[in-house]
């Protein structure tokens, strides 16, 4: 009690400072810009609705920075202004920027039919012929032609689904646009963002977010989805409770239709792979940067691979990456000091901000400095709490490094050598195991960096930790899991986590800003933590491909091999690796039958035990392969 009132105390003697900071901003903003709304006619004849603030500054040309977005422009009406000033964006004000935001199509007050994740279309032809590139062509067109003072260079970013309007914006082709900052962008919903992950539907995230999204209103609209309400606020009990995926479905009903239509594609087939970015990025023209959070529970993948892709697929392109270690859209916050108990020693997103966005746009659109001194890729590194900037991601010298597991509980850098060795567990979907340890209402924000020493003390959980490292062990760049098991069943799922253990004596010497401190003291024993580093799911019947899954034979070993997003991050000397693999992952995972069967249909009779093995022998040797850099 008494450290919850010094905190509160603390929290008292900082917000007198902060409120007149943000009234000052506020004032500033209402002294200094007007408002406009307008519609904007795309090719097709349907109207967006979009705010556009402008500088009252006449003196000189101002650049244009967009927003588009499905989660509403508002506030609405021109005397209602954005909370700009509520991070970093009121310096884009006070550069003089013109702020432009946008409803997409078909939501809130734009007219039209919205279509999620509406796929690109290269081969456009006539004015029929429309996708979310063409609609920011005909935005940014109009923009440049009917907006006074701006100075024809125009800017587009956003976080996560605008993210995914961002990249597609890039795609437009517009002359005019001379920079895109996709952030934690959308880009592929089958293999690795928000709602599946490697085949694996994330049910907590889809389910609460279409419950309150998507939902046909009358156009326009100013208001949203009243969304559901919950009988707990213990998210385990609830999905548990409601059981197998067609009765979420008799609860969200038969008006989302991207909720149908997901139940009626069960494989990577054509329908998802139009909706997968990373197969439209060739040429790309304007300058970008792509951002994320290395711990980003709805959309790490995209950062990483859209970067990727665009590396791949359009080499000329000027392409950089930011990954900083937050949470969704944490780099947009006024705190990037820490994440859950993991603390950063320094205020991450305010870097981020003042050394790398900001730079960014202002020399891309206003000519403003010299080429701002971005690398190809700047990367945060846990463990060691650093800022990298590399020339290469990932990099040149990063060295793919199996730790393998091993009988006895125990992890090493060499190969097994016993005979038929193996670790087993029961996977049972009446009990399965927790993503996080606690009661919750909502998926976390922090789950990715969370202490695992309750998942290690299940039985349904098998664990495999090293000695103690006499040497700091980098990692930089994409975790490969190449395990060997067998099931008792048809079809399993496996969860692999790398982990870093703390030593017993740790403690986080406090080196946050003072205004950053949550409580007023010097340390925080964290001896022996269990931080989660990197985790992922393999749904195990596309295991050898995701267009046509394959069922396991029973008792028999199989290769389960998979990609798991990127870390970087230093394992230090007197620390621990471990390993923990697992068959659920719950709620953050819908449940696996462990039959092979179209999951999407499963009754709540369908749910079976399954008996997990997982090898460690000479001959089925199941590993881990690190990204080891020096």
């Amino acid at each position: 009690m008494r450290k919850w009132l010094l905190l509160a105390f603390a929290a008292l003697l900082v917000l007198p400072a902060v409120s007149k900071a943000v009234n000052q901003d506020s004032l500033w903003m209402y002294e200094h810009y007007t408002k406009k709304e307008v519609y904007i006619p795309m090719r097709d004849g349907v109207r967006l609705f979009t705010s556009i603030y402008l500088p009252k500054d006449g003196t000189e040309k101002h650049p244009i920075l967009m927003t588009r977005t499905p989660y509403s422009c508002a506030p609405y009406g021109e005397k209602n202004f954005r909370p700009w000033y509520r991070n970093h964006y009121i310096n884009y004000l006070k550069e003089g920027y013109i702020m432009v935001t946008q409803d997409v199509r078909g939501t809130w007050m734009s007219e039209g039919k919205f279509v999620n994740v509406r796929p690109f279309n290269p081969n456009k032809k006539g004015k029929q012929d429309i996708d979310e590139a063409s609609d920011t062509y005909d935005t940014i067109d109009w923009l440049v032609k009917n907006l006074a003072g701006n100075n024809g260079n125009v800017g587009i970013f956003g976080i996560s689904y605008p993210g995914f309007y961002s990249t597609m914006g890039a795609l437009s082709g517009h002359p005019a646009l001379k920079a895109a900052s996709p952030q934690a962008p959308v880009t592929d919903w089958f293999l690795g963002d928000d709602f599946h992950h490697n085949g694996a539907f994330f049910i907590s995230d889809a389910f609460s977010f279409y419950t309150a999204f998507d939902h046909p209103h009358p156009q326009p609209t100013t208001v949203g989805p009243k969304g559901i309400e919950y009988y707990t606020h213990d998210n385990y009990k609830y999905y548990l409770e409601t059981g197998a995926l067609p009765n979420f479905s008799r609860i969200i009903g038969d008006s989302v239709t991207f909720w149908r239509e997901m139940y009626a594609h069960p494989t990577y087939d054509d329908w998802w792979k139009a909706r997968n970015v990373r197969n439209f990025v060739q040429n790309v023209k304007p300058a970008m940067l792509l951002v994320g959070g290395i711990f980003d529970a709805e959309d790490c993948f995209g950062a990483w691979n859209t970067y990727k892709a665009i590396e791949e697929k359009s080499p000329a392109t000027n392409n950089r990456i930011v990954m900083g270690p937050w949470y969704h859209g944490q780099w947009a916050s006024n705190d990037g000091t820490h994440l859950g108990n993991i603390r950063f020693g320094s205020n991450t997103a305010a870097w981020y901000a003042q050394h790398i966005e900001i730079p960014f746009f202002n020399y891309y659109l206003k000519g403003k400095g010299q080429a701002p001194d971005i690398a190809e890729a700047t990367i945060f590194f846990t463990g060691e709490n650093k800022w990298k900037q590399l020339p290469k991601w990932p990099p040149a010298n990063m060295a793919p490094t199996p730790v393998y597991l091993q009988n006895n509980d125990r992890l090493s850098f060499s190969k097994p050598s016993d005979n038929d060795s193996f670790s087993e567990y029961v996977s049972d979907p009446a009990k399965p195991v927790p993503y996080t340890e606690g009661v919750h209402f909502n998926r976390t924000i922090n789950y990715m960096t969370d202490d695992q020493r309750f998942a290690a003390r299940r039985p349904d959980v098998a664990v495999f930790e090293s000695d103690v490292l006499d040497h700091d062990i980098t990692l930089a760049g994409p975790v490969v899991a190449d395990i060997v098991a067998s099931t008792s069943t048809t079809d399993a799922d496996f969860v692999v986590k790398v982990i870093d253990v703390f030593p017993d004596d740790f403690k986080y010497e406090e080196d946050a800003p003072s205004e950053h401190r949550r409580v007023p003291s010097a340390t925080y024993p964290m001896g022996g933590y269990q931080m989660l580093v990197r985790g992922e799911i393999m749904r195990g019947k596309f295991r050898n491909s995701f267009e046509k899954p394959e069922p396991f034979v029973p008792n028999q070993p199989a290769n389960v091999k998979f990609t798991m997003p990127d870390v970087a991050h230093t394992f230090q000397k007197g620390h621990r690796i471990m390993i923990q693999v697992q068959s659920s992952w719950f709620p953050l995972a819908d449940r696996n039958p462990q039959q092979f069967m179209d999951i999407y249909k499963a009754t709540d009779k369908d749910f079976k035990k399954a008996t997990i093995r997982i090898y460690h022998d000479a001959t089925h040797a199941s590993s881990v392969i690190l990204p080891v850099v020096p």
